[in-house]
């Protein structure tokens, strides 16, 4: 069965990829000059189509002789440039699609009549795309307005559908890669970690317009995240007066009981409740734009219910349930200020506010192998509130010529997370509390300069930042009666990151070629300082000095081919939860620990990209590969003379991830279109042996690990009179390799049902997710002295209604 779908799978990438959709308009400016170089005012500058001659668009110079054309689509043109008393002047134009403003030497006019002939020259004018892919083939958008079947829900929910992305252990995945950083507005944040992915499931799609997935970015982005980079762009009105938004989505989970649990526990939760009201608020009048957006999202969720059977190499079988009931409440507000100075110079100031409140209530048996006798019970209440603030302030100077911009930015983030977690450890004759406690206060500031020049040919484009980070964390911990961590295990760690960087990119396009060459340089110094008393660990750090350079070069075969190349280099740099001393309960026989020994894993990455577009449809296709060194991986071990498995971040030495992935998407009719995605990868982690020093030293080895998977998606979009819109999404999961074992496949349908009313101003949307209840995630590890299977029933299955309105 397995082996039938992967054919499956096979078949469905031979026919897919993806292209094109329209491109949106162009600017470009110049000077008109005589020969003296003197500025000719009030010249007239017509564009003209080359077949017929006939007129695109037009425009007169100012006083100092600039002209802008705007509303330009890619393509042949000719440029006339006239005024009385000069001889007129043409020149071809070639529309690319690489950037969004082009600057044309200056133009020079003769006296009429003169013996000089008019020199014809070849101008080449870029212009962006503005389409699901970029027509780079390094970008892919996509506005969560049109994901009906995930409205209402959470960002990480919200991505579950989009093309290229998988979720797995709540983490999202880029081509099986979980090394991804995640961007809002372009900037990390403590909201989505620096680095991590912490936070996306309890951030409110409402507060989104739309998510960029970029598999090869650039040297202007930060070289942190080997398998691309998820920049999601929170919705911002920019319309005259007063308008705005306002929505309500009520919503129900886990709607029956998918598996019972074990016996003299607690219940799990049932039926449980969303709720995500919304408003947006803009004010835009003459030089000032004001701008609010908020949103709540409180939800009940069945977080985890995972069955696991757990085999010791002396023959001992556990088994165990691991149930969490889960309330989360998370507010977002981000509000600010543009003021438009004047025609060149903007200043934008803003803040956000984000509060998470999270509440945990578990409960985990131990049952002997028949489950005739309860070894013991552990109950867990976990209470965490975490609070981002974030000032930003950026200044935008515009030069003369059309999109040749200065940037200049500041960002300020804190970030507190205040946990105490309380355990019950119920054993046949006594009872256990252990109790924690754990205060730490991020705090991050970003410096940047961005510099963006047009030219002849392209554009150039180079900057600087400077991130200086802190993380000082305290913990306290009260041991209870038979407790299996160390009393010593608490106390106090100061994490500090200082990062400057540099960067230059050089962007290139004629009628046939493009390239794109860059160049990051990162310094990275990171300093990690622990209680001198830990039983384990002492201070410890690293720096570098790394190049991270970038190329693309493109061909366009004819108007409807183009081929692309990639290659980049980028880093994976622990992040400061990866290398935190303090050990956590996972489950009650799970200790998690971090390592401040692990290092940054450096990864070089190819690509090769097509894409076919044609009038009803497009495709795209890429070939990829990517080699890691130093894989960071987590690993599971248990010591002589104990049962606890202690998880640690190491770096396990070579991994290599190579694939096709492919989109196609297609207009059937005015009433139905579809999009399939789909992706077979192989990934590979070399055999490796790593020392783990906590809680005290022992070897792990382990043989090579490699697999095949993949993903296939199918979305299905229906147009229906009246207004209504629906979405009916199929995903499925191929069988894959984790750290130290496997995870099964999985499969679930998703339905989203919307519809106009109101004269446009009103919506109201219907959605189930996971409509059948089939995600199950299905486990297999192999550790050392041990193995387990486990099946989550974790809440997947939740039906969502919601109205919004404009006004």
């Amino acid at each position: 069965m397995i082996r039938f779908k992967l054919l499956l799978i096979s078949v469905v990438l031979f026919f897919t990829s993806l292209a094109t959709a329209q491109v949106s308009s162009v600017t470009v400016s110049g000077i008109v000059t005589n020969t003296g170089k003197s500025a000719l005012p009030y010249t007239n500058v017509i564009l003209k189509s080359p077949k017929d001659n006939a007129f695109i668009s037009g425009t007169i110079t100012n006083e100092e002789g600039r002209y802008s054309l705007t509303e330009v689509k890619p393509g042949n043109y000719l440029v006339e440039v006239s005024i009385s008393g000069y001889d007129t002047h043409t020149e071809n134009l070639f529309v690319g699609s690489l950037s969004e403003f082009l600057d044309i030497p200056p133009i020079e006019l003769g006296i009429a009549h003169s013996a000089k002939e008019t020199k014809i020259e070849e101008v080449v004018l870029t212009g962006s795309k503005k389409n699901e892919v970029s027509n780079q083939l390094d970008k892919k958008t996509y506005s969560l307005a049109d994901n009906i079947s995930q409205s209402g829900g959470s960002v990480l929910q919200s991505m579950q559908n989009l093309p290229g992305i998988t979720v797995q252990d709540g983490k999202v995945q880029l081509r099986g890669n979980d090394k991804v950083t995640v961007l809002i507005d372009g900037k990390q944040t403590a909201l989505t970690g620096f680095g991590s992915q912490t936070g996306l499931d309890n951030i409110p799609a409402s507060a989104i317009d739309k998510i960029e997935i970029i598999n090869n970015p650039s040297s202007k982005y930060d070289a942190n995240g080997n398998a691309g980079i998820i920049n999601i762009i929170m919705k911002k009105n920019k319309q005259n007066g007063w308008n705005g938004k306002v929505g309500l989505t009520l919503g129900l989970g886990s709607l029956w009981e998918r598996k019972q649990n074990l016996p003299t526990i607690r219940p799990q939760y049932t039926a449980t409740p969303k709720i995500n009201p919304s408003v947006s608020l803009n004010y835009r009048k003459n030089k000032i734009n004001v701008f609010l957006q908020a949103d709540n999202l409180y939800t009940e969720t069945l977080n985890k219910n995972e069955f696991v059977t757990r085999t010791y190499d002396d023959g001992t079988i556990i088994n165990s349930q691991l149930k969490r009931n889960r309330n989360t409440n998370f507010l977002t507000t981000k509000g600010g200020v543009d003021w438009n100075i004047d025609s060149q110079n903007t200043l934008t100031v803003s803040g956000l506010y984000g509060s998470e409140k999270i509440t945990d209530r578990g409960d985990q048996p131990f049952f002997n192998g028949n489950l005739s006798q309860r070894l013991r019970l552990w109950q867990l209440l976990e209470d965490e509130l975490k609070t981002t603030a974030m000032a930003t302030a950026s200044y935008q100077h515009k030069f003369k010529e059309a999109g040749h911009l200065l940037n200049v930015g500041f960002n300020y983030t804190f970030h507190r997370e205040d946990e105490k977690y309380f355990y019950d450890n119920f054993l046949p004759t006594t009872v256990g509390k252990d109790a924690f406690k754990l205060l730490s206060d991020e705090q991050v500031y970003d410096f940047t300069v961005d510099y963006v020049k047009p030219l002849k040919y392209g554009r150039i484009e180079a900057g600087v930042k400077l991130r200086n980070r802190s993380i000082p964390t305290n913990m306290n911990f009260l041991p209870g009666a038979n407790s299996v961590i160390d009393a010593n295990a608490g106390g106090w760690a100061d994490y500090k990151e200082l990062i400057p960087a540099v960067y230059g990119n050089y962007i290139f396009e004629n009628e046939k070629w493009e390239a794109e060459l860059g160049l990051r340089m990162e310094y990275v110094k990171i300093q990690y300082d622990v209680n001198p008393n830990h039983p384990t660990y002492s201070s410890n750090g690293y720096n570098y000095t790394q190049p991270f350079p970038n190329l693309r070069v493109g061909y366009k075969l004819n108007d409807h081919n183009k081929f692309s190349i990639f290659y980049n280099r980028r880093v994976d740099r622990p992040n400061e939860v990866d290398i935190r001393i303090f050990p956590k309960y996972d489950d009650a026989e799970i200790i998690k620990v971090g390592n401040p020994g692990l290092r940054p894993q450096f990864t070089n990455s190819i690509e090769l990209g097509h894409k076919y577009n044609w009038d009803n449809g497009y495709l795209y296709s890429s070939l990829y590969h990517r080699f890691s060194n130093g894989t960071i991986t987590r690993i599971s071990s248990i010591v002589p003379e104990s049962t606890l498995i202690y998880a640690i971040f190491q770096n396990a030495g070579k991994s290599y991830n190579s694939g096709i992935e492919a989109i196609w998407n297609q207009k059937i009719s005015s009433v139905y279109s579809f999009n399939i995605n789909g992706n077979i990868y192989r990934n590979q982690i070399n055999a490796f042996t790593v020392e783990n020093l906590y809680p005290k030293p022992n070897v792990f080895s382990a043989d090579q690990q490699t697999a095949v998977s993949g993903n296939v998606k199918m979305n299905n979009i229906f147009k229906l009179s009246k207004g209504i819109n629906a979405q009916l999404t199929a995903v499925y999961l191929a069988p894959d390799i984790i750290p130290q074992g496997r995870i099964g496949s999985r499969f679930s349908v998703d339905l989203g049902v919307k519809k106009s009313i109101q004269n446009g101003k009103g919506e109201i949307f219907l959605n189930a997710s996971d409509l059948f209840n089939t995600m199950v995630i299905k486990k297999q590890i192999q550790g050392s002295g041990f193995r387990y299977t486990s099946d989550d029933y974790y809440e997947t299955q939740v039906v969502r209604l919601g109205y919004s309105y404009k006004f």
